[in-house]
This record gives C-alpha cells, sequence and structure tokens, in this order.
C-alpha cells in the first residue's frame, strides 16, 4: 500500500466516527430545542434510542478499524523502511554512479588530454608523412636517376671485359765448359702483371688498353726480378688503341695506337712481348665455301723513332712498312693458315745512336766513345750496350738500343757513329697446321716458318781487330739473313685439365732480323742455334701452370758481336757450350 492510500483510510476513518457520533449530538440538540420550544409549542416526537448492541458494533468496526490502521502502519512502517533501504541503497548507488561519473570524468579528461596529444603527434605525423612523401619523392627521382645513370654504367661496363694476367715464374741458367772459374749458375724469380680492358666504343669503334710491368727502356719483356731489396716495379702503358670495324662492313678493320699483333707471326722475328706502334689497315674475308674459308689481306705502317735531329740521319724519322696475305684452308682432317709477309726498315741506324731516355740509360758523359765523366743515374733499364767482343760501341747516349745485346753485324761510319752493315727487309713464310687424331682434346699442331732478310748484306763481317777497327768481310761466307723455326705440339690447353707437349727447333742467322727486337728469352738475339722443349697444363680454367726448358747456343761464333759464354774463345772450340735455361711458370689469366 503506497502512503496515498494511506492517508485515505485515515481520513475515511474519522469520518466514521463522526457519523457515529452523529445521532447523540443531534438529539442532544433537539432536547434542548424541545426544552426550549415547550413553553412555546406543542412537544414534537423523539428518534429512535441508540442500542448496545449498535454501539458493540460499532466498536468492533472501530477496533476493526484499528487494527486495520494498526496493520496498515506496519505496512507504511515496512514500506518506510524497504523506502530507507531503497533509498539507500539508491543513495550507494548515486554515489557509485557519482564516483563512477567522476572517474568517468576524470576518464575523460585523460581521454581528452590523450585525444588532444595525440592530435598534436597526428598533426606532427601529418607534416612528418609530407615530409617524407617529399623525402621519398626526391629520394625516387634520385634513385631513378642513380638507377638512370647506373644503367648507363652498367652499358657502358657491358660493352669492355677486362684483360690480363699474373705470371709467377722461377728461373735458372746453367752454362760451363772445362776450365771455366767464372761459369756460375744464376737463379732468380720474376713477376709479371698486365691489366687492362677492351671492347666496344660504339657499332663501329672497338678500343682498348692496359698497362704492363717492365723495364720502361725494354720493350721485349714485361718481367720483373726480385731484387733490390723489396723496392716497387715499373708500370707502364703496355697498349691504347682504336679500331674502326663497322658494322656495315664487317671485312673492314682500320687499327690506330699502340696495339697487339694483328698479322700472323711467330717468335722468330720479334718478342711475343713486343706491341708495335703506327697504323693497320686490314681487309677480311669469311667465305665457308669449300676448302677456303678465310683470305685476309692487310698493310701496316709501324713507327720506331721520331727524328727531328740533322745530325742523325739528316732528321728522317725511323719506321717500317709492310703487308701480309693470309687465309684459312680447311681440309676435313686438318686445318692450314698459310701467311706470306714483307715488311721494309727504314733509318734503322737510329736503333745504334739512340737518346738516354731510349735506352734508359743509368750513367752519363761526354758525347762520343770516350766520356770525360761517367755519373751513375738512378733508375732501372737495359742502358747502352757494352763493348765486347772487340766492338767498339759507344758506352754513353747516343748509343746502341738492344735490351738483350746486340748480335747483328754493325761498322763506325765516316761521320763517326755506328751503323747496321745490313739493311733489313723481312721476307715471311708461315704454314701454321692442326690435324685430327680422333682425341678432340689432342690435336697435332705443326708450325713452320722460313724467314729471310731481303735487305741483308752480301757477307758478314769478323770481330774488329787493332788493325781492322771494322772488321774484316767474310767472303768465305754469304749472307747471314735466314731465319728457320718448326714448332710440333701434342693436345691443347683450351680447357680444364687439357695438356699439351711440344718442341720447337729454330736456327736464326746474325743479321736475319733486327737483334733489338728479337726474343728475349732465348739464348742470343739473332745468330744461334736453339731448341726448346715446353709442357703446359690448365689446371683450373683461368690457370695454367707451364715448364720450359731452352737449349741453345752461338751459331757461329767467329761473328762480330757473337755472344759467347765467359772466357770462351774459338780457340777452345768450333762451337760454343750449350746455354741451359729452365723457367717455371704459374699463369693466372682475367
Amino acid at each position: 500500500m503506497n502512503p496515498g492510500d494511506m492517508w485515505k483510510l485515515t481520513l475515511m476513518s474519522v469520518f466514521l466516527l463522526l457519523l457515529l457520533s452523529a445521532p447523540a449530538v443531534a438529539q442532544t440538540s433537539t432536547t434542548a430545542v424541545t426544552r426550549t420550544h415547550t413553553k412555546k409549542t406543542v412537544k414534537t416526537a423523539a428518534p429512535p434510542a441508540v442500542t448496545a448492541s449498535d454501539v458493540q458494533a460499532l466498536k468492533d468496526a472501530l477496533a476493526a478499524q484499528q487494527q486495520q490502521i494498526q496493520q496498515l502502519q506496519q505496512q507504511l512502517q515496512a514500506r518506510e523502511a524497504a523506502f530507507q533501504q531503497s533509498q539507500q541503497q539508491a543513495q550507494q548507488q548515486f554515489q557509485q554512479a557519482q564516483a563512477a561519473a567522476t572517474e568517468a570524468q576524470t576518464k575523460t579528461a585523460a581521454v581528452e588530454s590523450i585525444a588532444t596529444e595525440e592530435k598534436a603527434s597526428v598533426d606532427k605525423l601529418s607534416t612528418d608523412l609530407a615530409s617524407v612523401k617529399s623525402s621519398l619523392i626526391s629520394t625516387a627521382a634520385s634513385a631513378q636517376a642513380g638507377q638512370n645513370r647506373m644503367a648507363a654504367l652498367e652499358g657502358l661496363v657491358s660493352r669492355f671485359r677486362l684483360i690480363g694476367d699474373i705470371r709467377i715464374r722461377g728461373e735458372n741458367f746453367f752454362q760451363s765448359y772445362s776450365g771455366c772459374s767464372a761459369c756460375l749458375d744464376r737463379n732468380r724469380a720474376r713477376v709479371r702483371v698486365r691489366f687492362g680492358f677492351e671492347g666496344k666504343l660504339n657499332e663501329d669503334f672497338l678500343g682498348g688498353l692496359s698497362i704492363a710491368t717492365g723495364s720502361l727502356g725494354d720493350p721485349t719483356t714485361t718481367n720483373e726480378t726480385f731484387t733490390n731489396f723489396f723496392d716497387r716495379k715499373t708500370i707502364g702503358l703496355d697498349r691504347g688503341y682504336i679500331t674502326y670495324n663497322p658494322v656495315a662492313h664487317k671485312w673492314l678493320s682500320l687499327t690506330g695506337g699502340k696495339f697487339a699483333y694483328q698479322w700472323q707471326r711467330t717468335g722468330l722475328t720479334m718478342d711475343q712481348d713486343i706491341n708495335p706502334e703506327g697504323f693497320d689497315e686490314k681487309l677480311s674475308f669469311d667465305l665457308n665455301k669449300g676448302v677456303l674459308k678465310n683470305f685476309t689481306a692487310q698493310a701496316m705502317q709501324l713507327l720506331l723513332n721520331e727524328n727531328t735531329t740533322t745530325t742523325l740521319l739528316n732528321a728522317h724519322d725511323a719506321f717500317a712498312v709492310g703487308g701480309q696475305l693470309s687465309s684459312k684452308l680447311d681440309f676435313g682432317f686438318f686445318t692450314s693458315t698459310p701467311s706470306a709477309m714483307v715488311l721494309a726498315f727504314h733509318n734503322t741506324d737510329e736503333l745504334l745512336n739512340a737518346s738516354a731516355f731510349a735506352v734508359q740509360a743509368t750513367t752519363t758523359g761526354a758525347s762520343g766513345t770516350t766520356p770525360a765523366l761517367s755519373i751513375p743515374t738512378p733508375g732501372e733499364g737495359p742502358g747502352c750496350q757494352a763493348p765486347k767482343n772487340g766492338v767498339t760501341l759507344p758506352s754513353f747516349a747516343p748509343c746502341a738500343f738492344s735490351p738483350n745485346g746486340l748480335t747483328n753485324s754493325t761498322f763506325i761510319g765516316p761521320d763517326g757513329k755506328p751503323h747496321y752493315t745490313s739493311g733489313f727487309t723481312y721476307g715471311d713464310l708461315i704454314l701454321n697446321n692442326q690435324f685430327k687424331t680422333g682425341l678432340a682434346r689432342f690435336p697435332f699442331n705443326l708450325l713452320l716458318e722460313a724467314e729471310q732478310n731481303l735487305s741483308a748484306a752480301g757477307h758478314p763481317l769478323s770481330p774488329p781487330t787493332t788493325k781492322s777497327p771494322d772488321g774484316v768481310l767474310r767472303t768465305d761466307l754469304g749472307r747471314q739473313s735466314h731465319g728457320y723455326l718448326i714448332d710440333a705440339s701434342l693436345g691443347q690447353i683450351k680447357n680444364r685439365n687439357d695438356i699439351q707437349a711440344g718442341y720447337a727447333w729454330q736456327r736464326l742467322e746474325q743479321d736475319a732480323i733486327i737483334s733489338s727486337f728479337a726474343e728475349s728469352d732465348q739464348r742470343a738475339p739473332s745468330n744461334i742455334l736453339q731448341h726448346r722443349i715446353y709442357g703446359l697444363w690448365r689446371v683450373r680454367s683461368n690457370v695454367v701452370a707451364s715448364y720450359t726448358l731452352w737449349i741453345g747456343r752461338t751459331l757461329n761464333p767467329s761473328l762480330e758481336n757473337a755472344v759467347l759464354a765467359p772466357g770462351w774463345s774459338t780457340k777452345l772450340d768450333k762451337n760454343e757450350p750449350w746455354l741451359k735455361r729452365m723457367q717455371f711458370d704459374m699463369i693466372y689469366t682475367f
């Protein structure tokens, strides 16, 4: 029961009490009126009397009402207690809600603070992102530019290839004869380093350059001996050239600069390490019909020395011009590459009157054969050709340029300068053959060469004497103009574990070639009989191990400028003792 219903019930109870007490009040009032009006009027009838049962009933009703009121009061109290409990719970819930609201407000404030901070962070991140984006765009542009440059570099690099090698050599010399106290064995170690690149400059032009070790005054070798107390070794420009080989005319090739040999040749005429300077023009046609597979014709112009001194050969330059015809023949079971060359040298006497720079002279002195003063100068080099065997060549520049010794016939002219007895025009025939043996890795190779100096003098000279300073003309001997080579080998060294073994025989007369450019490893530049035994093994694709045994002696020891063993003369024997030279090589190629 709610409080409203309780108040209504209380009002009804009061109303009933008033209603029950109304007859008595009315009766009293009526009696008084009657009494008042008795004196004046006639007396009225009395109302019915209230019985005890009515009173009792009223009491019972009142008791019941009071009981209900008590019940209602109890219920009201219970409700008030429940209401208070509910109110307390509500208060507690309100307090909890208020605490939760406060906490939520605190959290909201914290969240708002965090949100503000996050907004600031987001704004900063947005700014940083914009900066990063800008940087990325810039970096991307730079990267693209770098990629473009790298692509251009890769394109450039892809057109070229590295070339070169490193060779380590152990070498010893043995030569002796009975009673020789000066015939000492010689042992040395050497290194050769060559490095460069070559490739396409564009569609029509090729080019390359390389550097190499070796004395600047010796073009016949790139070796450096392990000596001079760990000093640094000399490195110089070994090659530098450009070749015009147009795509539209593959048969045409024009080369200028300092280049490798463009024509077929062997070590009989020039050392393998020489890179000639000048120009070469080649016409090469691949036929691929029948036996004839290729035909090549070429011309060469080689520049030896520029001379602007009128006192020397009327300021004429030293040079060589020539040409070669070659072809490739395929007979099925063997192939052959024949060639014929003519090469004419002009003003070669400049080689006997070279400057101090050309010969890398290590001493200085007055001009002429008898210096007023000798001053040592630093630096390596072959220097001037020292007088020997009675030869009266100058010891100070201008002097003979002959890195490996001068063996050609010479004389002192009316001008007081040394001159070659012979001119030099090479006529060179080469026949290079390869025969199939049934084993692909073991072909049989046979090289035949015959060379003749077409400008050689009719007779050589004997060594000079006091009575004959220029030597005596040897009318008993004819032209010393011929050179011959036979080289036979079995095998090849193209692939890993390939082996090749061979033997070469060579006979080279005194004036067959210019001794200044001859093979540096043989017994002497010319006037020699030489044997060579060799073997090669390709240990890896880019590593070759080799052994070479050179066995040689002077061909005619009675000629001028002949190279002889220490203290030996023709009085001891008609033949000079053999010089044995062994070489052990390990070659790394890249």
